[in-house]
């Protein structure tokens, strides 16, 4: 059976929120999958999955969070990511979405094969957002 992990940060449970919704995205297409807080993830989740969504809202200047996402994330660039499916999440509360393009970009120069854009939401995920994150898990391992 096919695995996927979504593994994110969230510091209000805005980013939470959206993971779950991706979850809920992923069972509708019968895949296994974990989801899991960054601070209890490790590289062999990635690995071992066939489908991987990160999620993380943007923090400060537009940037991933920098104790427990970024580490995470910069640890990635030595795992083979080739072909992988990868999707990326968050929310934002103010910012056009430059972490999400930054993070986009540098997902795909480590070899992931992402799934269109990064999607943001602004705040807490209303009806709409959660739909649109339901829609991603879907696609993810579609």
């Amino acid at each position: 059976m096919k695995k996927a992990v979504i593994i994110y940060w969230s510091g209000t449970g805005n980013t939470e929120a959206m993971a779950q919704s991706i979850c809920e995205g992923v069972k509708n297409k019968g895949v296994e999958v974990n989801l899991v807080s960054v601070d209890d993830a490790d590289v062999s989740m990635v690995e071992n999955a066939d489908f991987v969504a990160l999620g993380c809202p943007s923090m400060g200047a537009e940037v991933l969070e920098e104790y427990s996402m970024e580490p995470f994330v910069e640890s990635l660039k030595d795992v083979s990511l080739g072909g992988k499916k990868l999707a990326l999440f968050g929310s934002y509360d103010w910012g056009d979405g430059q972490w999400m393009r930054e993070w986009e970009e540098r997902m795909s120069d480590y070899g992931a094969d992402l799934v269109g854009d990064g999607l943001i939401v602004h705040l807490t995920p209303d009806s709409d957002g959660e739909q649109q994150c339901v829609e991603l898990g879907e696609k993810l391992v579609g």
